[in-house]
């Protein structure tokens, strides 16, 4: 643990007490990301923001096929959820694109091949949160957020007064800054998975890759991470591309979904042209029906085999 100083960020608070209300709107406060990194960790600039390129892409552990020959193109700026059964190779194509696991095929962001990317230049491009981080319980947030500065600081380097910046930025932005000096185990579990999502952040890339990024959260925290998401992407043209079990959520925020089961594309559209009945029904074996909401939204809801009863 360091016990980093951080520079004094100066923000107005809606005055609540608790913070929620003022998470996402004050999503537009990090510095802009604009033009290039050069990789020589001096943290000005990012890298273009990159549309993402699957072709034939499959992946195998142990010689079992998990993801099949799956082609799709994510566009730039877009949110992008995808759904599946499980066993569906949801997470396996999250890693894939991450340059976590091996694969056969061709996955490129912004033209770029990720398999030609060495591990600094493919962390400046793409965050990945996992949907059960390691956290070491004795690190201090504050250290943990910073660990996303790591592909800016040199080799037997350190953090510049930038990267500490950076960190209380995303401190702020996140509702952490008053549990900066507290270790990660001394956390709820809705604090840590924005703690998780803050080191994403402070990665400063174009792409986010998120997988179940609601898990074990209550309904309150769910809306509050989503539109927290949901306003970065809008403001600096963020790519997302989501893993979500949720089919509601996934239709009210993400602009595209793209189904998969087996490891293999079924349909890729926007909300209201892959969640239908039958398609629900012949993907995941579940009766449902879809509503929609008074905003247009998608609203997915279990049918129940027998009735209740009074």
């Amino acid at each position: 643990m360091t016990g980093m100083k951080l520079p004094s960020v100066s923000r107005s608070r809606d005055g609540a007490g608790n913070g929620h209300g003022a998470i996402s709107r004050r999503a537009t406060e990090l510095s802009p990301l604009s033009a290039s990194r050069d990789g020589s960790g001096d943290g000005h600039g990012v890298v273009a923001r990159p549309a993402i390129e699957l072709a034939a892409v499959s992946v195998a552990y142990d010689g079992r096929p998990v993801v099949r020959d799956l082609s799709a193109r994510l566009p730039e700026g877009a949110w992008v959820a995808l759904i599946g059964p499980n066993g569906a190779g949801k997470t396996t194509l999250l890693r894939a694109i991450a340059g976590l696991v091996p694969h056969v095929g061709r996955i490129s962001i912004g033209g770029t091949p990720v398999a030609s990317m060495d591990r600094r230049r493919l962390s400046q491009t793409v965050a990945y949160v996992p949907q059960r981080p390691a956290v070491p319980e004795r690190l201090l947030v504050a250290d943990y957020v910073l660990l996303g500065r790591t592909p800016y600081i040199p080799y037997l380097g350190t953090e510049t007064r930038r990267d500490r910046q950076v960190v209380a930025e995303v401190l702020d932005l996140l509702d952490l800054a008053e549990l900066a000096d507290r270790p990660l185990g001394s956390l709820s579990g809705g604090e840590i998975q924005r703690a998780v999502l803050g080191r994403a952040l402070a990665q400063e890339t174009p792409v986010l890759l998120l997988d179940e990024p609601t898990a074990a959260l209550d309904v309150g925290h769910q809306q509050q991470v989503l539109e927290l998401i949901d306003a970065l992407r809008r403001e600096r043209g963020l790519t997302v591309v989501s893993a979500m079990h949720d089919l509601t959520l996934a239709g009210q925020f993400a602009e595209r979904l793209l189904l998969l089961a087996e490891g293999r594309a079924v349909t890729e559209g926007p909300p209201k042209g892959v969640l239908t009945e039958r398609l629900v029904r012949e993907a995941y074996g579940a009766r449902v029906t879809i509503l929609e909401d008074h905003r247009g939204g998608v609203v997915v809801v279990p049918n129940r085999e027998t009735p209740t009863t009074a």
